[in-house]
């Protein structure tokens, strides 16, 4: 069964950050509150095998092209 939660003594700066949040989103400062509780509970990251096709995906090389990197600059001196 769902719990009522109530926050007190919110400074209207936060309270203005969320209500533009919530705006951006195009949701209810309710709706705000609950995606950002949801967010900071869920688990968060993913697996090295995720991560490695994330990186690919975006064009990363793997460490061959960095010690390439490391040699160039260290012969350059």
């Amino acid at each position: 069964m769902p719990i009522n939660v109530s926050v007190k003594n919110v400074p209207d700066e936060i309270m203005e950050k969320l209500r533009k949040r919530a705006k951006h989103h195009h949701r209810s400062l309710q709706g705000e509150i609950m995606a950002i509780l949801e967010e900071a509970t869920s688990p968060s990251g993913f697996s090295v095998d995720e991560a490695e096709l994330r990186l690919k995906a975006l064009g990363f090389g793997t460490g061959d092209e960095s010690t390439s990197w490391l040699r160039e600059l260290r012969d350059a001196r």
